[in-house]
């Protein structure tokens, strides 16, 4: 079965023409500033790092460099963004502004004129001009990728005054904004596909996707003579009419006796045993005699007997042959590949879709971001050594996405509980708090008086339990309404929604949006006096809605957009901001626009920690070596903290504050 995630509807359309055909820019033959600063700044971004948690391992003495920082400077949460959302709150730091200056609502906006979902992040488009020779398209312009955060990011602000700087897999910066420093994209960075991830699981055992999970492509395959032959596909070949898919074929020999396989393809051909990653593999897609298109992907054997399981990571861009923009200048990443060799370069490796399909188990997915981090460390390593002058800043998703996944096992009452797997990998949570504990201790070796030490994270955890059916909650309160109330639940993206007769929906994890008329494409409700009416009259149903089960209130806080945003981009803002309480999270069905029957529904996925939910839920961390002034600093002051460091000029844009 053949199975694209369902939420990766959103398609970053990168087609062969647009991969290949990308207008050069001068972003590749620019080098960085060189000017000596007497004041550097150390940034160390540690996607997800809880302040509970924080606090709870430092004081029993399992986070000594963390612990000794605090002494010497400041500990403090610090406040998050509204939603606390990776790219809205990661574009808070980067721009200092709040979603009404940067233009980043949710992971997913709406297109009203369609009703349909669109990627908030970026936008990729194809060549505009073409033309067609027998069933070939060839391009005669460039494609585009484009960032679609507004306001200049503080790399940018620093690059006028000629302070280098070095940003190292921040979040919300894909495509890369046009720079003469030294950065590379993280989170947003999509695979070959134009997607979060697609991950290729072969195997001999009946198996599909979970529906509202997907993220992969299950093939069905037989052993024949001890042999799997299969095909491996790539991205869509937009040099061709009917844009077929492209693939390369490759060949497994199964070792009669003993767990081990040969794999052969193109110019590959290397022994995995069983339980076995592989180094990455480049892959290489002919699109035309003169066209193809390079990636990068790692192979697990599962397994061999008495089935066949054979795992394919998702395609990466090769960071040594980019067909698309990851890095400023351009011979950034080449030079990163050169010396470590391939590495992972979508937005976020670990991939959470393959265990939350069983397609990986708890300890295999761990193998797989172990992998990652030590890619990470190592290129840290590399960076530190070579700071000197300036400004550093680097990311480290693992301890994200190990929250994700694992806070399942030190929550007793969360459904997806087992006690079993529990003491197995308990302590993982508080394993990757010592690892960024150990790289603390690097960065605080590296670290002289004329060095600013940063250590935050853009958020909390929290458990995620139980799953709100936002649109379900909509219908029920007679503000959505269905064209074939038998068909609830069976179709995604609203299509059996009587636009004429709804006043309200959401699409996205924290967004909802009145359904109003002249903006939407079927509005009903006008716009003015009504529509805030019924805005403020939905945010105060929220609020006071009990979930039948727990006689909880599953969403802390509806905020209006208009009353908690400031800027030019506040009229494309979403109408509501759902903060959720401790234990909820808007359901899997809700950015697909599916309507489920129940409202409130257990969360029995492997992915049990969150933080899509109110900002006082889920603050983030901040210690730095300087004592902080401000008494409860938030994401958007750093920005203007790291330019006052400086002696730069704050920009009037800016909404944050010097924290010291």
């Amino acid at each position: 079965m053949n199975h694209i995630d369902r939420r990766e509807f959103i398609k970053l359309g990168l087609a062969a023409g647009s991969l290949l055909t990308l207008g050069s820019s001068d972003l590749a033959t620019k080098a960085f500033g060189k000017r000596e600063t007497p004041q550097k700044v150390l940034i160390l971004g540690l996607d997800g790092i809880d302040p509970r948690l924080l606090q709870l391992w430092m004081k029993e003495g399992k986070l000594p460099y963390f612990q000794r920082l605090a002494r010497q400077g400041d500990f403090l949460p610090l406040r998050t963004s509204i939603p606390p959302q990776s790219p809205v709150a990661w574009s808070n730091f980067i721009t200092g502004m709040n979603p009404g200056g940067h233009a980043i609502f949710d992971f997913i906006h709406r297109d009203p004129s369609r009703y349909f979902p669109v990627f908030s992040a970026s936008e990729t488009t194809e060549a505009k001009k073409t033309v067609r020779i027998g069933n070939l398209v060839l391009p005669l312009s460039g494609g585009e990728v484009k960032n679609m955060r507004k306001g200049k990011a503080f790399w940018q602000i620093l690059e006028d005054y000629d302070i280098p700087a070095t940003i190292f897999k921040i979040p919300a910066n894909y495509p890369p904004v046009s720079t003469k420093q030294r950065t590379i994209s993280g989170m947003g960075t999509p695979d070959i596909l134009g997607s979060y991830g697609i991950f290729n699981y072969y195997t001999t055992e009946a198996k599909e996707l979970k529906e509202d999970i997907g993220g992969g492509r299950i093939h069905p395959v037989n052993v024949i003579g001890n042999r799997v032959e299969a095909k491996l596909l790539g991205p869509v070949n937009a040099f061709k009419k009917d844009r077929p898919e492209s693939a390369i074929e490759f060949k497994v020999f199964i070792d009669p006796v003993n767990p081990v396989v040969k794999i052969s393809f193109q110019d590959h051909e290397f022994i995995l045993k069983e339980g076995e990653w592989s180094s990455w593999k480049r892959i290489n897609f002919r699109m035309i005699p003169t066209q193809s298109v390079n990636g990068i992907c790692m192979f697990y054997l599962k397994q061999v007997r008495p089935n066949f399981k054979l795992y394919i990571s998702p395609i990466n861009i090769d960071p040594g042959r980019a067909v698309l923009p990851i890095s400023t200048p351009k011979g950034y990443s080449e030079e990163l590949e050169k010396r470590f060799g391939p590495f992972f370069t979508k937005g976020l490796p670990a991939d959470t879709k393959a265990l939350d399909n069983d397609v990986l188990d708890d300890g295999e997915f761990l193998e797989q971001d172990d992998l990652a981090l030590r890619e990470r460390l190592e290129m840290f390593d590399y960076e530190l050594a070579r700071f000197s002058s300036g400004l550093l800043f680097y990311y480290v998703s693992s301890t994200d996405q190990r929250q994700h996944m694992f806070w399942r096992h030190i929550d007793k009452e969360h459904p997806a509980y087992d006690p079993a797997l529990a003491k197995k990998y308990g302590n993982t949570i508080e394993n990757i708090y010592k690892e960024m504990d150990k790289l603390l201790a690097k960065a605080m070796e590296k670290v002289d008086k004329d060095t600013v030490l940063i250590v935050m994270s853009d958020h909390g955890f929290s458990s995620f339990r139980r799953s709100f059916n936002l649109n379900t909650w909509l219908k029920e309160s007679g503000y959505h309404t269905l064209i074939n109330p038998w068909k609830q639940g069976r179709e995604d993206l609203f299509m059996n929604t009587n636009w004429s007769r709804t006043k309200a929906y959401s699409f996205g994890l924290n967004s909802l949006y009145i359904n109003q008329k002249g903006r939407e494409a079927e509005g009903a409700v006008n716009p003015g006096p009504e529509k805030e009416a019924l805005v403020r009259e939905i945010a105060y149903k929220l609020e006071n809605f009990r979930d039948p089960k727990t006689g909880e209130r599953p969403v802390l806080r509806a905020y209006i957009a208009k009353d908690v945003y400031q800027g030019p981009y506040v009229d494309i803002a979403p109408d509501i901001i759902v903060g959720y309480n401790h234990g909820y999270r808007t359901s899997w069905a809700t950015p697909l626009g599916r309507i489920p029957k129940e409202i409130v529904e257990d969360n029995k996925e492997k992915w049990s920690g969150d933080h899509c939910m109110d900002p006082e839920v889920v603050p983030g961390i901040i210690l730095t070596n300087r004592k902080i002034k401000a008494k409860s600093p938030a994401l958007h002051d750093l920005t203007p903290t790291i330019l006052k460091i400086f002696g730069v000029e704050i920009p009037k844009k800016i909404k944050g504050k010097p924290i010291f």
